[in-house]
């Protein structure tokens, strides 16, 4: 990696595989921009755990998987450097120091935490949970990373891993960078039932990995007008979920859509077929860069490959990290 560019840290909790709202809210954004940045991956499998601790034989397949989806994406292992968190503790040494002056208030009122909790239905929420965002400021830090691109819903951690990063270069001294968060154009990707987010957890996803087949059996389930019954019927575009994603994948034909649409001259099955040959035209390089890595083992070479120049990285971090706070021990009475 060249040390003169300004770094990226991203990366994804590995509990399942990855969707059109993982590729269009950050991972296009990764992608584009590995070239220019010195780019840092993080399977974050630790975080995982902390709304899966009950699942974790499932961890080491969703690596692979996720693995699979980033390089079928587009990321270029030359380019990039792909990390297993739990392999790196120094991640975990550091999210120790920034939670010793983490106030548990500000973990509770994170939006994003209180979210989640609703979605996992937790009542009591769990100290790992309540404080992966300060893991996820250690993630950050350990890299110095300069830029993270994340979706608009982790908008808060970043704003959280800045407090933290700022609070303690003003305790010690300052060395770790302050990031800046780069959210992609779409805002959000409704799914496919047209009320809450594309998530892996509500089932309502179009996957990376999906066929041909696939894509249109699960478009032509999408959530339309529902005010709309007969083909003739003029439709409102503004409420159907077929047409959002018309905007955001198919922006040449939208004012021939809504017109069509609101006039009655398109009807739903047509609209929704347009739609999944749009999705399968995206997915198709795709699909072809994921028969490359078929072999789990050409994956697994890449992590560990990708997890040992990380660790290198790390290690340098926290032994500046340790001076900073005057715990490097050793060093201090070899000085005297």
């Amino acid at each position: 990696m060249n040390e003169q560019r300004k770094r990226i840290l991203t990366g994804d909790r590995p509990t399942g595989k990855l969707h059109l709202g993982h590729y269009l809210g950050s991972l296009q954004t990764r992608i584009n921009l590995q070239y220019e940045y010195d780019s840092y991956i993080l399977i974050a499998d630790v975080q995982a755990l902390t709304t899966h601790w009950e699942n974790e034989e499932i961890l080491a397949e969703n690596v692979v998987n996720i693995a699979a989806d980033y390089l079928s994406a587009g990321l270029d292992p030359e380019a990039c450097t792909i990390v297993i968190q739990s392999m790196l503790p120094e991640i975990h040494e550091l999210a120790t120091y920034f939670a010793l002056y983490t106030s548990v208030n500000v973990l509770r009122h994170n939006p994003t935490i209180k979210t989640e909790a609703l979605q996992h239905n937790f009542t009591d929420m769990t100290y790992g949970f309540l404080g992966y965002p300060v893991s996820q400021a250690a993630d950050i830090s350990i890299f110095k990373a300069h830029l993270v691109p994340v979706g608009e819903d982790q908008i808060p951690h970043i704003e959280l891993a800045r407090k933290l990063i700022r609070r303690f270069n003003e305790l010690y001294k300052p060395v770790l960078v302050e990031p800046q968060a780069i959210t992609s154009s779409v805002t959000r990707l409704v799914g496919l039932d047209g009320k809450n987010k594309m998530s892996k957890s509500l089932n309502n996803c179009i996957y990376l990995a999906d066929d041909r087949a696939a894509v249109l059996s699960k478009v032509k389930s999408a959530v339309t007008d529902p005010a709309r019954i007969r083909k003739n019927d003029p439709g409102h575009p503004e409420v159907c979920t077929v047409f959002a994603y018309h905007k955001i994948l198919n922006p040449g034909e939208l004012a021939e859509i809504t017109a069509e649409c609101q006039q009655g001259n398109i009807g739903c099955v047509q609209c929704k077929n347009n739609l999944a040959g749009k999705i399968n035209l995206l997915l198709e390089p795709m699909h072809e860069r994921r028969n490359k890595y078929k072999n789990p083992d050409l994956i697994l070479d890449i992590i560990a490959e990708g997890t040992k120049k990380a660790r290198k990285v790390a290690q340098e971090t926290m032994e500046e990290v340790r001076s900073a706070m005057s715990i490097n021990y050793f060093d201090i009475y070899k000085r005297q």
